[in-house]
């Protein structure tokens, strides 16, 4: 799976500078643009999805050496590298500054554009692999919670006349109960299946459509007891009763949904089997009363 667009902020004080960066690097990187310290301090407070700043030294205000040290300061931030590039400050004296306080490049107006662009690459994808790392490691630690949950909450629920689903974050079914199968009629039919046959995914298996699952992932919204219509596998029309809940992992996001359906058709055919059986008791009690008078 391919990075998305490394996000460069360039910080620098004169339109043109900033001009001149978007024309060596917009065709590569999506670009957001600061032109003081104090605005870039703010944009990185706002957002947490920066890979690499190129910053100017001589700004008014917060200089560039002054907002890199109060860049590092922010723990989401510390991480981020930080490449200054300058026309005024380019000897020795300065450039160690630059690396004193968290640069790990410098560069002297005017630069070389094909130089920076490698270089550029180089530290963006370093962060990319970073966050990518991260967010994957993440994602797994919040599968195996979300399989330790559905296991104990399936196991809880199994003694139960209610089908029990585990979705992930993207409404998969990864999970359920034999009880599910149950109401269903599917067999040993793989439990992604199931959404599709409950009326959450279109036919193509493609698209989530709105109801309880929906809501329970996108919204993070409880529903109970929505009456909903489908097929069994068996093409047998059936009624049921469906409730959604959002599963949340270690930060708070939601992960995933935990889904409770009940078969309302199975309880309406014994009552109306025992109504038809009443009907007929009461018919041949009348029958009964009337053969057996003078």
């Amino acid at each position: 799976m391919p990075l998305p667009k490394a996000k460069l902020l360039l910080v620098d004080d004169k339109r043109a500078n900033l001009i001149a960066l978007e024309a060596v690097l917009g065709g590569e990187y999506q670009l957001i643009f600061a032109e003081s310290g104090e605005q870039a301090l703010a944009t990185l407070q706002s957002r947490s999805d920066i890979d690499l700043i190129l910053m100017d030294v001589q700004m008014p205000g917060l200089d560039g050496f002054e907002t890199a040290q109060l860049i590092k300061r922010i723990e989401a931030c510390a991480g981020i590298p930080i490449i200054f590039v300058t026309a005024i400050f380019t000897e020795d004296p300065w450039i160690r500054k630059g690396y004193e306080v968290g640069g790990v490049d410098y560069f002297s107006k005017p630069f070389d554009p094909e130089i920076l662009k490698l270089k550029v690459a180089v530290y963006a994808s370093f962060r990319q692999k970073e966050s990518f790392l991260r967010e994957r490691e993440l994602h797994i630690r919040e599968s195996e919670e979300l399989l330790r949950a559905g296991r104990k909450l399936s196991a809880l629920l199994e003694s139960l006349p209610v089908g029990v689903l585990i979705a992930d974050a993207d409404g998969r079914i990864g999970q359920s109960t034999e009880e599910v199968a149950r109401i269903l009629n599917t067999g040993a039919a793989a439990p992604d299946a199931y959404g599709e046959v409950l009326g959450w995914w279109d036919s193509a298996g493609k698209a989530l459509r709105e109801g309880p699952l929906a809501r329970a992932l996108h919204r993070g919204e409880t529903s109970k007891s929505e009456r909903i219509e489908v097929r069994r596998f068996n093409g047998k029309p059936m009624t049921l009763v469906a409730s959604a809940s959002p599963l949340r992992g270690l930060d708070g996001r939601i992960v995933g949904a935990v889904i409770l359906i009940q078969d309302l058709t199975a309880t309406s055919e014994i009552e109306a089997d025992l109504h038809s059986r009443v009907t007929r008791l009461v018919s041949l009690g009348i029958e009964l009363e009337e053969s057996a008078a003078p």
